[in-house]
C-alpha cells in the first residue's frame, strides 16, 4: 500500500488533473467531496479518454482545449471499490482481477489511508 495519496475534488477542472498527471509517475487520483470523503477515482486512462486527441499538437483548436474545462466528476469512476488496511494482498488481488480495475483505495473508518495498485501487488508477489 502507498500511503502518500494525491486527491482531487469533484468540481476541479481536468486542467488541474492534467497538471498533476504531467508531473508525477502514478496513474490514479482519488476524488473527494467537500467533506473529504471518497467519491470516485480519476484514472489516467479516464482522463485521456475525456480529452481531445489534438491537445498539444499542431492541429489543436480552441474546442480541443475546452475539453480541459470539464469537471472531474464528469469523467471519474463513481463509487469505487475499497479495501481495509488489515485485508491481505490475496483479497486485494482478487478484487482487482475480478473487477478489472487498476487500484483500490484503502479506507479506515471512511478515511483514506492509502491506495494499492496492481503494480504494488505485482511487486509484493515478486519479492515474496
Amino acid at each position: 500500500m502507498i500511503t502518500r495519496v494525491v486527491t482531487i475534488e469533484m468540481d476541479d477542472r481536468l486542467s488541474l488533473a492534467k497538471e498533476i498527471f504531467d508531473n508525477v509517475s502514478f496513474h490514479h487520483l482519488l476524488v473527494i467531496d467537500e467533506g473529504c470523503h471518497l467519491t470516485g477515482i480519476l484514472s489516467h486512462r479516464d482522463f485521456l479518454s475525456a480529452l481531445s486527441p489534438n491537445i498539444g499538437t499542431a492541429a489543436e483548436l480552441i474546442r480541443d482545449t475546452e475539453t480541459l474545462q470539464k469537471r472531474v466528476h464528469q469523467v471519474m469512476s463513481h463509487n469505487p471499490l475499497t479495501i481495509a488496511p488489515h485485508c491481505d494482498i490475496n483479497l486485494a488481488t482478487q478484487l482487482i482481477l475480478d473487477n478489472n480495475i487498476g487500484c483500490l483505495p484503502v479506507l479506515e473508518n471512511n478515511n483514506i489511508v492509502g491506495i494499492i495498485t496492481w503494480k504494488d501487488l505485482l511487486k509484493a508477489y515478486y519479492s515474496a
